[in-house]
This record gives C-alpha cells, sequence and structure tokens, in this order.
C-alpha cells in the first residue's frame, strides 16, 4: 500500500474534480504493475496498473488501491468490472469512497465474486492524499492552502527599496511544487499591482506531470486593474479569473462548483490571508522564513485582529539554504 500510496501523490493537483489514487498489481511477492489516475476523463489507477502489468498475466494478483474501486460508469467504465474480468484474487484498498451514493458498493460487489476483499489498510495516509476532494464532496469548498514567505519578525515585504523577494531563490523554486498540487491561486488587487506576479508553474519536471496552469484567481473591489499586468496579457490570460466586490466564502464555492477546485492556495497579500483566517476558511498553512528583520510599516502575515490564536499540527519542516519552510493543517 504504500507503493500505491506514492503512486497516488504523483497524480496530486493533476485529477480535479476526481481524487487522486495510485495502485500496484502484486504477484508471488512481487510488483508488477503500477499505475495512477492522471486525469478527469482518462484511465482510473486500476486501468493504468493494469495496461503497466501487461508482460506478466495478472490472473491469481492481488491488487492494491489508495481508494475503493469505483463500482458505477462515470466518463469511464467501473473499475469493480476490470477487477472481477482481470481474475484478481484478492482486491486491497486503504479507505472507502467518501460519496455515500457509492460507498462499500464495490465491496459487496467484488466479494459475491468470490473475490476476497481488505480495507482500511493506512487509512490515514490514504485519506490525507484526497482531502481536498473529500471536502468539496461534503461541503462545497475547495480545500484552501496558505502560501506566504515573509521575515523572522512576520513580515511580507521588506522596507523601502530593498527589492521585491524576501526568500531565497530555494524557497522560491520550491513555491512551484506547492502551486502544482492546487487548481487555483488567489491573491488581492494590491499584491497585483505591487508586484504583478505570473502566478504560473515554470518548472519543466512540474509541467510534464500536468495538464495545465492552476487557473488564475484575483478578488478586488474596484475592478480597476492594471490591463497590462501579465496575468491579462501572457499566454495564459484566458486562464485568468477576476471576481469583483465577492466575498471570499463565495468566491470558494463558484470556484468549488463552477470551476471544479479541488483545492486552492492563497498567495497574498496579508489582509487577504488575514481574513481568510479569520473566516476560518483556511485548512493549511505553508510558510518560507528568510534570516531577516523588516521591522514596522512592512505588511504582515495576518494583517487582520484575530480573536484568538490558531494551531497547527501534522507540522513538517524543511530546510532551504538559510531559509527553512514550516507546513502545517490549522487545527478546526
Amino acid at each position: 500500500m504504500k507503493s500505491a500510496i506514492k503512486e497516488a501523490e504523483k497524480g496530486i493537483g493533476c485529477t480535479s474534480p476526481n481524487p487522486s489514487v495510485g495502485c500496484v498489481i502484486v504477484k508471488k511477492g512481487k510488483i508488477i504493475g503500477r499505475g495512477y489516475h492522471r486525469g478527469a476523463g482518462g484511465p482510473h489507477a486500476e486501468i493504468e496498473a493494469i495496461k503497466n502489468a501487461k508482460k506478466t498475466p495478472i490472473a491469481g494478483s492481488t491488487i492494491y488501491i489508495t481508494l475503493e474501486p469505483c463500482s458505477t460508469h462515470g466518463k469511464t467504465p467501473p473499475c469493480s468490472n476490470a477487477i472481477i474480468n482481470g481474475g484478481f484474487k484478492r482486491v486491497v484498498y486503504g479507505i472507502n469512497d467518501p460519496d455515500p451514493r457509492h460507498q462499500g458498493n464495490s465491496m459487496q460487489l467484488l466479494r459475491k465474486k468470490g473475490i476476497d476483499v481488505t480495507s482500511g489498510v493506512l487509512s490515514e495516509s490514504c485519506h490525507r492524499i484526497i482531502r481536498p476532494f473529500t471536502k468539496r464532496l461534503r461541503t462545497g469548498l475547495p480545500w484552501v492552502l496558505v502560501k506566504a514567505g515573509m521575515s523572522l519578525d512576520g513580515r511580507l515585504t521588506r522596507p523601502g527599496n530593498e527589492g521585491q523577494w524576501i526568500t531565497n531563490e530555494k524557497a522560491i523554486r520550491d513555491t512551484q511544487n506547492l502551486r502544482a498540487e492546487v487548481d487555483a491561486i488567489i491573491i488581492g488587487a494590491q499584491t497585483l499591482r505591487k508586484d504583478d506576479p505570473r502566478l504560473t508553474i515554470r518548472e519543466p519536471i512540474l509541467l510534464k506531470r500536468r495538464k495545465n496552469q492552476p487557473k488564475r484567481v484575483v478578488l478586488t473591489r474596484t475592478g480597476r486593474l492594471p490591463k497590462s499586468a501579465k496575468i491579462f496579457t501572457d499566454e495564459f490570460r484566458e486562464n485568468t479569473i477576476v471576481y469583483t466586490n465577492r466575498s471570499l466564502n463565495a468566491v470558494l464555492k463558484n470556484l468549488a462548483d463552477k470551476h471544479q477546485c479541488n483545492s486552492v492556495m492563497i498567495e497574498g497579500g496579508g489582509k487577504l490571508i488575514g481574513n481568510a483566517i479569520k473566516r476560518k476558511l483556511v485548512d493549511e498553512v505553508c510558510l518560507y522564513f528568510a534570516p531577516l528583520i523588516c521591522g514596522q510599516k512592512c505588511t504582515p502575515f495576518a494583517d487582520v485582529k484575530l480573536s484568538e490564536s490558531g494551531s497547527l499540527s501534522e507540522i513538517e519542516f524543511k530546510s532551504l539554504d538559510d531559509n527553512f519552510r514550516i507546513r502545517g493543517t490549522i487545527n478546526s
């Protein structure tokens, strides 16, 4: 199942509105097939793994899947049928389908065909992979990740004319990995005016995995935005969405519903980030710290007054030369 999880991680950020799923096929103690869901409308992980195992007959083998195999016909045929037709003797999956309409159906179907079925293996790790999908399914809102680069005193910008960037090149490149995980990137109008960001994935290895760029979203009260900004003039300009005088909650609902976003990332600025945290709309934060002290008259991380402090769990630390990254989920 650990190998299946590694396969599922390859599809993170690529499968919306579907979940990311991984699969491996094992026969006589050896993995003979691997696969993951690469994108909506394409083959599911089980089908990819079956195709990958073409050199070895799959009959009598065990298939490991991070998510319960589908049992209904959508854009592709049900994977449960492929498992039955393939002659698998055992099916092991991590978690049940979070959609109550389908939950547990495949287990009954497969067992009726005499196939041994085991569920709940490494369920916590498997659930973590599809949290964005599960949240959108159950709440109508996408998973919200906040990203910021800051000084040691929590400032998002440098004073005076010191330049745009606070973090180092390695941290900036690491941000590309975050963008590759999400379906949309959200900024405020002031961030657009001041930084004129591209908000794109530019690392070749990441572009090879993804079919498209994340959507670029700008929130503005007035609608007065610079027409010359990169997001309105570059080759991805059709991928830019502007919301005028809309609440953040309404924007998130629209992105989940109309644009089928499982996950989004807020990149700034401070007031937008603070507002999202204050309204308890944030699920996860990823903060990059540089060895700088910027002092007053620079934008702070959460530029609003909070009624109480928030805390993180599932915390991960990463060293990036003289910068470091902390990432974790916000405790509700």
